[in-house]
């Protein structure tokens, strides 16, 4: 039988402005998939905290800076959660059309399909 997919997706950037933000509004309305972002910096937007980490299924974060955060900060809170290093520079804005297709393209690697098809 099949792994089941992870429905509950934590998407992570330095201010939860553009990348993970981003992230998270590709899932919106998902019949089967939850996803939320948050930040690694003081000022981001929603700064993440251990209640996101023990939510999520799936920890993304855009770069390996944000995984080492994560990791001395919250070590316990990961033990047992995948890490993914999506490697996506800060180059982008939010909802840049770029990055959303470069986030199609890496969570479609991890997964190993499309998980925005169509059900």
């Amino acid at each position: 039988m099949p792994e089941p997919l992870p429905r509950q997706l934590l998407f992570i950037c330095s201010q939860n402005r553009w990348r993970s933000l981003t992230a998270e509004r590709l899932f919106d309305g998902h019949p089967e998939i939850m996803a939320r972002s948050a930040g690694t910096e003081p000022g981001a937007r929603t700064r993440v905290a251990a209640g996101h980490l023990g939510w999520a299924d799936v920890i993304f974060v855009m770069e390996k800076k944000h995984a080492d955060r994560l990791r001395a900060k919250f070590s316990g809170e990961l033990r047992g959660k995948p890490l993914v290093n999506l490697r996506i520079p800060d180059d982008y804005q939010f909802q840049d059309a770029a990055l959303v297709e470069l986030l199609r393209e890496r969570l479609h690697a991890y997964f190993g399909h499309d998980l925005l098809a169509a059900p």
